[in-house]
């Protein structure tokens, strides 16, 4: 990212606790606009409750958050129209069809041409012929599929994703996978899966205990190296 790039996601001195438990600790990031970056680090290190935190989900404890230029504790709103997130739980109506849950979400964010985009988005993930079903007749795995079509599904500006490939078989990782790299929006990944995370990703972040660890590019990074740095980096947890 260029000095002068404009910022997609711009955070300062972020931290969350629970009670006396501090998942972040004075976190600092800043994201460019079409940047994808890619957050690893082990269980517990704080990619979840950052993600959390910048899609609205969970209130920084202190610390300045921006996305797009919107302050998190004053445009929650604004912010939310312009992200989509893939959490590890799908947010998905169980007792409601695929296609009915697509339609709710779709309404509720004003996708035009949500028909369209339904069916664009669901031969993309190879789920057309499930559109129909009730969510919880559904494997896992589909309902992870449908859950990252509705994250989708009001083509956001920033895309956050939480370990997405959950549930997913081989086939639906790779249409995943082509579907990311199609994407020119923002993207910010968690994952423990070093090797896509290279592949996909223009940058890498790294969190351990809370705090971000290392950041590069992942142009100067190679399987190995990243691997080498990530032992070094999450030695102790």
């Amino acid at each position: 990212m260029e000095v002068n790039d404009p910022l997609a996601v711009e955070i300062k001195g972020l931290t969350k606790s629970f009670g006396r438990q501090v998942a972040l600790k004075a976190v600092d990031l800043t994201v460019g606009e079409g940047e994808f970056l890619i957050l690893v680090g082990p269980n517990g290190a704080g990619k979840t409750t950052l993600l959390r935190v910048l899609a609205t989900i969970a209130r920084p404890s202190s610390g300045d958050v921006q996305i797009s230029g919107f302050r998190l504790d004053k445009d929650s709103n604004e912010i939310r129209r312009r992200i989509g997130f893939v959490p590890h739980q799908t947010l998905l109506y169980e007792d409601l069809t695929a296609y009915e849950n697509l339609q709710f979400y779709g309404r509720m964010y004003d996708v035009g041409n949500l028909e369209r985009r339904i069916k664009e988005l669901s031969e993309k993930m190879g789920m057309s012929a499930q559109l129909h079903r009730l969510i919880r007749t559904l494997s896992r795995g589909m309902q992870q599929r449908f859950s990252i079509i509705r994250a989708l599904l009001h083509e956001p500006s920033l895309l956050l994703l939480d370990e997405p490939e959950t549930g997913l078989d081989q086939r639906a990782s790779i249409m995943l996978t082509d579907i990311l790299k199609e994407n020119k929006k923002t993207i910010i990944m968690a994952s423990h899966r070093l090797e896509k995370g290279l592949e996909l990703a223009d940058r890498v972040a790294m969190l351990s205990s809370g705090r971000i660890k290392y950041e590069d590019s992942t142009k100067s990074l190679d399987p190995i190296s990243f691997a080498e740095l990530y032992l070094r980096y999450t030695e102790g947890e």
